[in-house]
C-alpha cells in the first residue's frame, strides 16, 4: 500500500475520535450549478446529457461541442476561479459545525492539487475550516491509511459511486454514504450499490451518522451484548 508521504496526507493529525471523511464539490461546494453559470459568462453551455462534462460542452455561437483539451481547460480554470463561484450548500457550515463536536471532519477534494490553496480559501472563508487534502488518487487507498485501521468509526460522505466503492473495498466497518444534489447531470449518475446509504439531503444524512456513531457508543458501552 502506498505510504503516507506519496498520498500526501503526512500532514493530518487526527484525534482520539472519530473520523468523517467527505467530499467537497457537489458534497460540500456547489459544483455543477455555478460551474454552469462560469460556462455561460464564456459563451458555452453545458448539455446534461449523460454524467460527463466532456462532450457535452458547446459554444452557444453554433453549437458546436468543445474538444476535450478545450473542456478540461476550462475545468482548470473554473477551479482557478472558483473562489468567485462556489458556495456552501444550505445548511452543510452549521451541520458540520454540530458533527464536528464528536469527530474529526476532514475534507478529501479531487482536484488537482495545485489548487489547493483556491480552496482553502475558500472553505475558510465559509467557515468550513477543517483539514482538507487535495487529491487525484483514489479515495479508498487515502482514507485507509488516513483511517489506519484504529478502532473507532469512520464515516465517507461522496457524491460518486466509484469513490464509495474505493472506500468499501478499503475500509472495513466504514459508513458509507452517497450524497448527491438534485441536478439534471447527477440524474445519469451512476447508482452506488444497496448497501450503500443514500441520504437525502445533509439533514438526512447528520441522522445516519449520529445513529451510527450512538450505535457505536453502545456497543462501547455494553462489550458483552
Amino acid at each position: 500500500m502506498n505510504d503516507s508521504a506519496e498520498l500526501g496526507i503526512s500532514h493530518i493529525r487526527l484525534g482520539d475520535r472519530p473520523l468523517i471523511v467527505c467530499d467537497v464539490d457537489d458534497v460540500v461546494l456547489q459544483f455543477i450549478d455555478p460551474f454552469q453559470l462560469y460556462l455561460q459568462s464564456l459563451g458555452h453551455e453545458f448539455l446534461p446529457r449523460s454524467f460527463h462534462l466532456h462532450g457535452n460542452i458547446v459554444s452557444l455561437a453554433d453549437g458546436q461541442v468543445l474538444e476535450d483539451q478545450h473542456v478540461s481547460r476550462l475545468i482548470a480554470e473554473f477551479f482557478e476561479a472558483q473562489e468567485s463561484w462556489q458556495t456552501p450548500f444550505d445548511p452543510v457550515v452549521s451541520i458540520l459545525e454540530q458533527l464536528s463536536r464528536n469527530a474529526d471532519i476532514l475534507f478529501l477534494t479531487a482536484m488537482p492539487p495545485q489548487f489547493s490553496a483556491h480552496r482553502r480559501r475558500l472553505l475558510d472563508s465559509t467557515g468550513l475550516a477543517f483539514p482538507m487534502l487535495a487529491s487525484e488518487q483514489p479515495k479508498g487507498p487515502v482514507v485507509q491509511a488516513l483511517h489506519g485501521g484504529r478502532d473507532l468509526p469512520v464515516v465517507f460522505i461522496d457524491d460518486m459511486a466509484h469513490n464509495l466503492r474505493s472506500v468499501k473495498e478499503h475500509v472495513e466497518d466504514c459508513l458509507l454514504i452517497h450524497l448527491m444534489p438534485d441536478s439534471p447531470v447527477h440524474r445519469f449518475a451512476p447508482p452506488a450499490s444497496e448497501d450503500i446509504a443514500r441520504a437525502r439531503d445533509w439533514a438526512h444524512a447528520a441522522e445516519l451518522i449520529d445513529r451510527h456513531l450512538a450505535a457505536d457508543s453502545i456497543k462501547r458501552a455494553n462489550p458483552a451484548a
